[in-house]
């Protein structure tokens, strides 16, 4: 049995770091409101772009944007979104196993210290990376999508694809790829809409509002305009996301270690107290040995 002198320090170790994950679960907590708040405030934006395109795609026929045109697929290209800390249990080791199962070549665009990492770590292509900051801005994200596009573009990729850790609930993050480029038709662009801003195909049906939409000079210019912010908007869309589930995980994470460790320190306390109680049993026993020799 170890000393009660050593239990001591192994409870005092142990109130130290439920201390400390208490408050990481508290922090974790606040910013997980308000990720999931930014991510959430998007829905509205999705559903104004799913309407115009919906007006749009039966006034214009199938354009020959390159956005829109099929190409052979060489080499993929990957927006990779993960945390740039830790202690947030296996939220990005769940993504990194998408990576893992990539085994065409692929090019990659990192949001995340920790995708970062892994990349290098894997010795696969990385073409640049980003911070992933917990103030996501529209601005910090359209460099990264704007960036793939002009690889798109110039032939250097592909394909655009993103892959990030997608928000369900506080409990439930779920690692997910969704091809962002080419696109395949206005259709899927609309499907994919509906599902962030959580509407229904009837939703966003032409109505009588919709055919009321003027569009200036045409529009065929105005897709053709709208087709990058949709990019854009697609990819800030998961890094919000992609944000409300590392909190969500990291809050989760940090509450099971902080219960572990109360469990830990009852078990510690036990120890102590019957390591304690053996002690003075001994001592007695000294006593009691001493006044009968005597």
């Amino acid at each position: 049995m170890a000393s009660t002198r050593d239990i001591r320090r192994r409870i005092k170790s142990v109130k130290n770091t439920r201390q400390i994950t208490k408050a990481m679960e508290l922090v974790a907590a606040s910013k997980m409101k308000k990720a999931q708040a930014a991510a959430l405030a998007g829905r509205p934006y999705a559903e104004l772009m799913a309407q115009m395109l919906a007006a749009l795609a039966d006034r214009v026929e199938e354009l020959q944007h390159p956005f829109l045109v099929k190409r052979e697929i060489r080499t993929r290209g990957i927006i990779l979104v993960t945390s740039d800390k830790g202690l947030c249990g296996p939220l990005n080791t769940n993504v990194f196993k998408l990576v893992t199962d990539i085994k065409t070549p692929a090019k990659y665009a990192v949001i995340g210290r920790k995708g970062a990492q892994f990349i290098a770590r894997t010795k696969r292509d990385l073409l640049a990376d980003f911070p992933a900051n917990d103030r996501t801005t529209f601005a910090d994200i359209r460099v990264v999508a704007e960036f793939m596009v002009k690889q798109f573009m110039e032939g250097a990729v592909d394909t655009v694809e993103v892959i990030w850790p997608r928000f369900r609930n506080t409990l439930l993050q779920v690692p997910t790829l969704m091809p962002l480029l080419p696109l395949t038709s206005l259709q899927d662009v609309l499907a994919e809409l509906r599902s962030d801003a959580g509407l229904t195909a009837s939703a966003t049906a032409p109505n009588a509002v919709e055919n009321q939409m003027l569009f200036e000079p045409n529009a065929a210019t105005v897709l053709e305009a709208l087709l990058p912010l949709y990019v854009n908007r697609e990819v800030y869309q998961h890094a919000l996301d992609a944000k409300a589930s590392e909190h969500s995980a990291r809050m989760v994470a940090m509450k099971t270690a902080k219960d572990n460790a109360t469990k830990l320190l009852g078990d510690l306390t036990l120890e102590y107290n019957k390591a304690r109680q053996a002690g003075i049993t001994q001592e007695i026993l000294e006593i009691a040995a001493a006044q009968f020799a005597a």
